[in-house]
């Protein structure tokens, strides 16, 4: 009988988006699939799926319910590896584990960016840092995403067996690529830019994390000194409307493209020449690692994900939070310097190859799972 590792999140989407490389390779070492989160989207690489209500609101009553359904598919199953991911996937999975556990289930969690870091709001340090340290108790192996979050697990004691540090969920080196400036110039004439238009793309949903208000802002500062700069925003959510009305008040609608929810970020990428991020909290933020693929340089706002990912001067530069006018000046330097977009954008692309890129993450990832498989992995021994 193979063995069996279930995969747990709030919304299936998640796997879909991040993780397909990895459900691929359970596959190709003979294990079992399954896949418990809310929605019922169609996953590769899994063998069964279970639509569990999920909300991501730890105070929405649906979850107790989610925590009954998924406990039942646990005891049910015999799980040997649980590997969960998301705030209310790993809360509840971690819970409804606990038996499973005792009975030698290895529990595995992926913080994808605590909700308590800092900065962040007191709320979530008193609603998330006590759930995040008790639940490290019936956590066989915590992997953290930034160094910020590892050093935090590691100093503040949480009890999980092991602390491991990933660099993220991986990005597709092939798919995400740069182009030549002849091809990224034909490609922005095809949708109706200018040749010569500085495209200035963000993807993230619309809400006050994100921070789009910022970019709009720094956007009408440089509208005159460089009238050739567009932005392109993908992605929808509670706070569009709002940004859209703001675009009207400060006059720059004719510099900004609204795309809306996009699955095709790597073909819009690769045409633009500068990517921007304004959010004041990220993990390790994948729109960014992407960019870098693409060989853009970056313009984020100083966050703990934002920093591991962009180094001043070297691949882009980080600006102080809500700090418009830095960010409006970086926009005006690049816009107005092409050879340095070029180099800061190559020495990103240098940077996710060697450290970012699927395959690198495959093999940190490839070599915790070893040590819970209890068998010889692609030339990896696990440990017993």
């Amino acid at each position: 009988m193979p063995k069996k590792v279930l995969l747990c999140a709030t919304v299936d989407y998640h796997f879909k988006a991040f993780h397909v490389p990895y459900m691929k390779w359970f596959k190709e070492q003979g294990w079992e699939v399954h896949v418990a989160a809310n929605g019922n989207m169609d996953l590769p690489y899994v063998d069964a799926k279970f639509n569990v209500p999920i909300q991501r609101s730890p105070f929405h009553r649906t979850n107790i319910n989610a925590y009954t359904e998924l406990k039942s598919i646990i005891d049910e199953n015999k799980y040997d590896i649980i590997h969960c991911h998301t705030p209310m996937g790993g809360v509840l999975a971690r819970l409804a584990a606990r038996n499973a556990r005792r009975n030698g289930t290895k529990v595995i969690y992926t913080a994808h960016g605590f909700h308590f870091c800092q900065g962040a709001p007191v709320l979530n340090w008193l609603v998330y840092y006590p759930l995040e340290k008790f639940l490290s108790y019936f956590t066989d192996c915590l992997i953290t995403i930034n160094e910020e979050d590892y050093q935090l697990a590691v100093n503040r004691r949480f009890r999980a067996s092991r602390i491991e540090y990933v660099h993220g969920v991986g990005v597709n080196t092939e798919r995400f690529r740069p182009v030549q400036e002849s091809h990224k110039r034909e490609m922005k004439q095809a949708i109706g830019y200018e040749p010569d238009d500085i495209l200035l793309f963000y993807a993230a949903e619309f809400n006050t994390n994100k921070n789009q208000r910022l970019l709009l802002q720094a956007l009408a500062s440089v509208k005159d000194d460089a009238p050739n700069v567009k932005l392109l925003l993908a992605g929808e959510g509670p706070m569009k409307e709002l940004c859209q009305e703001l675009a009207k008040e400060i006059g720059i609608t004719d510099r900004v493209d609204f795309l809306g929810f996009r699955n095709d970020i790597d073909r819009l990428l690769p045409m633009c020449d500068i990517a921007v991020a304004s959010s004041l909290r990220e993990g390790l933020p994948v729109n960014i690692m992407e960019a870098m693929a693409c060989g853009l340089p970056i313009i984020a706002s100083e966050n703990r994900g934002h920093k591991e990912l962009v180094h001043n001067d070297h691949n882009g530069w980080i600006t102080a939070p809500n700090d418009q006018a830095a960010m409006a000046e970086k926009i005006k330097l690049l816009a107005h310097n092409r050879p340095l977009r070029v180099k800061l954008g190559m020495l990103g692309r240098e940077m996710v190859e060697r450290k970012y890129a699927t395959q690198q993450i495959l093999n940190e990832k490839s070599t915790i799972y070893s040590l819970y498989m209890g068998e010889k992995v692609e030339g990896i021994w696990a440990i017993q």
